[in-house]
């Protein structure tokens, strides 16, 4: 069965995005002009442009027409459980990290309550400032209770991704709850982000647990907006 022609047509023009062909900030073809170069009708490319609109690949301008948007990262974190790293390379980009902090402390009541614990109990602290193909994407900051997996400070998650170490350490995630707010930036984020002060961001609060609902994860995630869209399911 063959593609529908709005389907060849807006693939056709997501090549000609990602080969620089179709340079970002600048617009493309009209409509009229478009249908003349793929012999089809205004409508078929209007639905074939909709579609890149709709997953950030173009942005509709009043009196300017439709234009390159700046690339953005499609997240299904929200659809699976996948550690950051996965996800980046199953779209082609290589994920690095930085950890920023790594200690042993004590639960507040916001982590103790997420995680079952009670307020002062030992738990794990990491900050890492996760990148895609050298772009700042998210800044993240775990918590995991220390009784669980007492050796977590002898990993460097520079290098290892955190929900593997958890699967080798016979804890994998199974199940997962996230909360997502919208924040903006201060200082400190703007400069880690590398975007302005006060931009917004998706400001995602996730439980993580395993396979008999023991919450073994509570992590809060800063993601930038102008360069991440999330996707979500629903089913009736």
């Amino acid at each position: 069965m063959k593609p529908p022609l709005h389907k060849k047509i807006e693939h056709d023009i997501l090549s000609r995005i990602k080969s620089g062909e179709y340079v970002e900030n600048e617009t493309i073809p009209t409509e009229m002009e478009l249908s003349d170069t793929y012999g089809v009708s205004r409508p078929t490319v209007r639905q074939a442009i909709q579609s890149l609109v709709n997953e950030g690949y173009l942005e509709r301008r009043r009196k300017r027409g439709t234009i390159v948007r700046k690339s953005k990262i499609r997240q299904e974190f929200t659809r699976y459980i996948k550690s950051f790293d996965s996800e980046m390379y199953t779209k082609g980009m290589l994920p690095t990290t930085k950890v920023l902090n790594f200690t042993k402390t004590t639960a507040i009541k916001e982590v103790a309550d997420n995680l079952n614990l009670t307020e002062g109990d030992p738990v794990y602290k990491l900050t890492r400032l996760r990148f895609a193909e050298d772009k700042p994407v998210v800044f993240v900051t775990s918590f995991i209770p220390a009784h669980i997996v007492p050796d977590l400070d002898q990993i460097d998650f520079s290098q290892h991704s955190l929900y593997e170490t958890f699967k080798e350490m016979g804890f994998p995630i199974h199940f997962a709850s996230r909360k997502l707010e919208i924040t903006t930036a201060d200082e400190t984020i703007s400069y880690l982000l590398d975007i302005p002060e006060n931009d917004p961001l998706f400001y995602f609060h996730t439980q993580g647990f395993t396979e008999n609902r023991l919450p073994i994860e509570y992590s809060i995630a800063k993601y930038r907006s102008d360069i991440n869209y999330f996707v979500f399911e629903i089913s009736n």
